[in-house]
């Protein structure tokens, strides 16, 4: 139990109604997850409005509701609470009720486009390898320390966020790694975390079947570094033409990394095959397991964050350079006759272009690039034919197919990426609309040394379809049909 008081510490009330001297037991902006001495806030959703449910959740046992504006009936014995964002005081509230978790370590927030989830999950391998007890929350699972969580989103609610925050800090982590989507921070879900730092990667076209516009997308991210102390770091990419907009209104220490101009934070790659890369960073050579342009600025960035952290830099080199490949990003599968594939996570123009681009770069004997590439469902629609359009542009043969189809037609999401492939790469390309088959497609046409890149689910281990995820995992698919035609 938690008293009222301590929980509403730094939000500020506009109304109360009601008795402020209770003790609260849970918080909830789901009606249906209530229970008796419950606070619950009601949430103006994109899809349902929280206000909506505040007679259910009386009914369930919530002794106090926090709202944007106040109920017809307004019932003796409960307290209500009007808030100008109930979203924004949720965050605050479930830091409060937690203890402020995020506060008791090092949080490092990470957010981008491209390159979140592989930046975190380096930084968790290499904090362990420094001997530290360290958190993540990432897409493809949260973690505390060996503790495996599983991540239903890329940035859980407010109300789970701090729950794992508050696990991490009772099994002793020192340190926490974050991705901060573009979702989560227009929904205000970090609402009242303390960061010890801030990183943006990269911006580029994504998620505007939800923000609209490019302009509502960057200021969505944004979010993340104007809200940041004055003693937090704030690392940019500087290579990306809007890495000074982020940080334009921030108080916190502004520092650079970048591979093409001067920065604070400097790499230059020296060698980049298809066994690792050699990138020179602070002048200092180093080898590393991970291949392509975009994993030299995810290490940059990782080495850049461990220096801001206080770690040795000779050490945290070292520790970065036995990191190994994040799973479902440029994650290499070898099948018989040196045929070699790649599953990778791209779905979007900029991380498809970025990973064929690395491909080409690394092929040495003329190896034809055979790309399956698909678009989801229910999703932004207009980046379809620029996706299809670049596979085809960078690659020797293309195979148009499933990703999540999700409620929407797979024929039709198809048909919308052929509107992007130009008269003179038509010949290159096949339309297969069930994904195993366009796989086992790709595998039957890769000759001695082709080179195979299966594009968009990455780390997934489903396909949705028509509300119902069946088992589906790229790389188990891509091993097998290797081996089956080759055998």
């Amino acid at each position: 139990m938690t008293t009222l008081t301590t929980i509403l510490n730094h939000v500020k009330v506009d109304q109360i109604e009601g008795d402020m001297h209770k003790n609260i037991g849970h918080l909830s902006f789901d009606s249906r997850k209530v229970k008796n001495d419950s606070l619950f806030v009601a949430i103006s959703g994109t899809q349902v409005d929280g206000h909506d449910y505040i007679g259910q959740a009386l009914e369930q046992g919530a002794v106090a509701i926090v709202c944007e504006k106040f109920p017809e009936n307004i019932q003796e014995g409960i307290t209500y609470l009007l808030v100008e964002n109930s979203a924004r005081a949720l965050g605050i509230m479930a830091s409060n009720f937690m203890e402020s978790p995020s506060s008791k370590l090092a949080l490092v927030g990470i957010t981008g486009t491209n390159g979140k989830t592989t930046t975190v999950t380096v930084l968790f391998q290499l904090f362990k390898d420094l001997g530290y007890k360290s958190g993540l929350i990432s897409t493809i699972e949260n973690r505390i320390n060996d503790k495996v969580l599983p991540a239903s989103h890329t940035t859980p609610d407010a109300i789970q966020l701090n729950e794992i925050l508050h696990e991490m800090v009772g099994e002793g982590c020192s340190h926490c790694f974050m991705e901060v989507s573009s979702h989560a921070l227009d929904q205000e879900r970090i609402g009242g975390l303390t960061f010890t730092g801030a990183v943006f990667t990269n911006i580029s076209h994504d998620h505007l079947d939800y923000h609209l516009t490019f302009e509502q997308y960057i200021m969505a991210k944004k979010k993340l570094f104007n809200d940041l102390p004055s003693h937090s770091f704030a690392l940019v990419n500087s290579d990306d033409k809007r890495a000074a907009i982020m940080v334009q209104n921030t108080k916190a220490n502004k520092k650079t990394y970048a591979l093409k101009k001067i920065a604070d934070f400097q790499a230059r790659i020296i060698t980049n095959s298809i066994q690792g890369m050699e990138l020179q960073i602070e002048n200092k050579p180093v080898w590393f397991k991970l291949i392509g342009e975009f994993n030299a600025y995810n290490i940059l960035a990782a080495y850049a964050i461990a220096k801001l952290l206080g770690e040795d830099g000779d050490k945290v080199l070292t520790g970065l350079s036995n990191v190994e490949n994040v799973p479902g990003r440029f994650q290499q599968v070898t099948g018989p006759n040196e045929v070699t594939a790649f599953v990778d996570y791209a779905h979007t123009p900029d991380a498809l272009k970025n990973v064929l681009k690395t491909l080409k770069s690394i092929r040495s004997r003329g190896e034809n690039i055979i790309t399956v590439v698909g678009c989801g469902g229910n999703r932004d629609k207009a980046k379809r034919p620029i996706m299809a359009d670049i596979a085809c542009k960078n690659s020797d043969k293309v195979i148009l197919t499933s990703d999540n189809p999700r409620d929407e037609s797979p024929e039709a999401i198809i048909s919308d990426m052929k509107q992007g492939v130009q008269p003179a790469d038509i010949k290159k390309m096949l339309a297969i609309t069930d994904r195993r088959e366009a796989i086992k497609t790709a595998c039957n046409l890769a000759g001695n040394h082709d080179i195979i890149l299966v594009a968009g689910k990455g780390h997934e281990k489903y396909q949705e379809i028509q509300g119902v995820k069946y088992p589906f995992n790229d790389r188990e698919v891509v091993n097998e049909m290797l081996n089956m035609i080759n055998s």
